[in-house]
């Protein structure tokens, strides 16, 4: 019978150094919770005592402004640290962000005290945390150029180039939502592209032709 548990773990990059005495002792601190779609992880200001990871599916990391307006920041995918963490000494883990599940996910959570004192303490998985919080610093800076300095064009080329997936399962009018300009401007962008023979559209569905070229766009380089 599968261990979901321990199955979990062992699919998370964040463990792969860990030995099978290791891995059970992260086993005995943790649980395994299955959340559907459109589920709410955890809204801004709340505080938890564990860490999330998320083992499969796919999240939506989002603020709220001062108008009740949904301000997109991120998609976190399976594999990966969910909690925003600043530091390793704190006990407690401060949310300053809302979470919303897009897909049937799975979520293994870890109790952060218990793993600070079984690793962290010893050095072990001290690393792999530096490495999570240097990417989500990484992921502020590409929120931080999508929404002050890059144009429509660029929003576009960015999310095409980092989360096709993603691109192609929403509808067009999600995207445009998502990245805050209206749906005619993303259609004449996307027409933009296919003339510059940058990507290919099947009906619904978008290919990249031309990596590359599509990347010096949201690196100050217009078409």
């Amino acid at each position: 019978m599968l261990d979901k548990k321990l199955d979990s773990i062992q699919k998370l990059n964040f463990f792969k150094s860990l030995d099978a005495e290791q891995i059970n002792e992260v086993k005995e601190i943790s649980k395994v919770v299955e959340y559907p779609k459109k589920s709410i992880l955890y809204y801004e200001n709340d505080t938890y005592d564990k860490i999330f990871f998320l083992v499969s599916g796919v999240l939506k990391i989002y603020k709220i402004d001062k108008f009740e307006n949904e301000i997109f920041l991120y998609h976190i995918h399976s594999n990966s640290l969910v909690s925003e963490l600043t530091s390793l000494e704190n006990t407690h883990i401060n949310c300053y962000s809302n979470s919303e599940f897009i897909e049937d996910s799975l979520i293994l959570e870890v109790n952060f005290t218990e793993l600070k004192n079984r690793f962290l303490k010893k050095n072990i998985l001290n690393n792999e945390f530096i490495n999570e919080i240097l990417l989500k610093t990484q992921q502020l800076h590409c929120v931080v150029n999508r929404e002050l300095v890059f144009d429509a064009t660029a929003k576009v080329a960015f999310m095409l180039s980092e989360d096709l997936n993603m691109f192609n399962s929403l509808k067009r009018q999600e995207v445009s939502f998502m990245l805050h300009i209206q749906p005619e401007t993303l259609s004449r962008v996307l027409k933009k592209l296919k003339r510059s023979e940058i990507i290919e559209m099947e009906s619904s569905t978008i290919s990249i032709l031309d990596e590359k070229l599509l990347q010096t766009i949201f690196r100050g380089e217009a078409l």
